[in-house]
């Protein structure tokens, strides 16, 4: 008797265990993993867009957030099976050499400088240009990434068409090496400026009540445009990935709905991202 009774415990713990390996099975195939890049984290946006594609596709959106570069490498190694990011140059680089495929543009907003609300540097409503020159003229404390983000090559850009060499180690221009928001931390305790998005920045403004020491100086330029796009990681080379499951993200991020929903995300009453998927 014992001995059936245990070999009945052992069955119903083999039991146990097959189903609950199945289970985990089952929500790992029913789960995709997306690199994206800290402002679509930061601003809180995947966080309000997650549930609701889980709910529309039953499939779970887990994220990495850092650069967009990384991302990318993320990507060309296989480890993730998406990518939302927003380097239009690196990306187009990405596709042609096979790395993704399915490009679709999702969102966009735009870049713009902040700096202290005195405006020291006397950069106010300048052009970008213009006040990139200014800056490095003036030796204005200069706040950048340094993480090879999308931000961060958009700023390096910025400078080359000021006609301003970068220089790494000049005391005005500091690197942090980290996400939008501890950058923009950094430059308010340093009182300088940065280069930010305008969704991370409402962030910001709304983590400090409305009154951050950092305010808007130079926007509205057609250089500051950031574009987002999703990618689906090349099947043909990383066949683990979930092509299937990466593409339904993308199809849900660009239908009418989705992007009415991405129109819809505010804070202060500002929208932090303009869909712009079907222009």
């Amino acid at each position: 008797m014992k001995a059936a009774w245990r070999k009945g415990l052992i069955g119903a713990a083999l039991a146990l265990a097959f189903f609950a390996y199945a289970g985990a099975t089952a929500l790992a195939a029913d789960r995709i993993l997306l690199a994206t890049t800290t402002s679509t984290d930061n601003t809180g946006l995947l966080d309000y867009l997650a549930p609701k594609f889980q709910e529309a596709t039953g499939i779970e959106l887990r994220w990495v957030a850092v650069g967009t570069g990384k991302a990318l490498e993320l990507g060309k190694n296989c480890d993730v099976d998406a990518l939302l990011v927003h380097a239009p140059a690196a990306e187009e680089r990405y596709v042609a050499e096979g790395y993704g495929v399915e490009r679709t543009r999702i969102m966009y907003n735009d870049f713009v400088l902040i700096g202290p609300k005195e405006d020291p540097a006397g950069i106010r409503k300048m052009q970008v240009t213009s006040a990139f020159q200014t800056l490095a003229r003036g030796k204005a404390l200069f706040v950048s990434r340094g993480d090879n983000s999308g931000t961060h090559k958009k700023e390096l850009s910025l400078w080359k068409a000021a006609g301003i060499p970068v220089q790494d180690k000049a005391d005005w221009y500091l690197q942090t090496g980290q996400g939008m928001l501890a950058t923009i931390r950094v430059a308010a305790e340093r009182r300088g400026y940065t280069l930010t998005d305008r969704g991370t920045y409402i962030k910001y403004e709304h983590t400090m009540k409305g009154d951050p020491p950092l305010v808007i100086l130079v926007e509205g330029d057609e250089k500051l445009l950031n574009q987002y796009s999703a990618l689906m990681v090349n099947p043909q080379r990383c066949p683990q990935a979930k092509a299937d499951l990466a593409r339904t993200f993308i199809h849900w991020l660009a239908s009418p709905e989705t992007q009415n929903t991405i129109a819809d995300y505010k804070l202060l009453g500002k929208a932090l991202f303009t869909p712009n998927a079907a222009r």
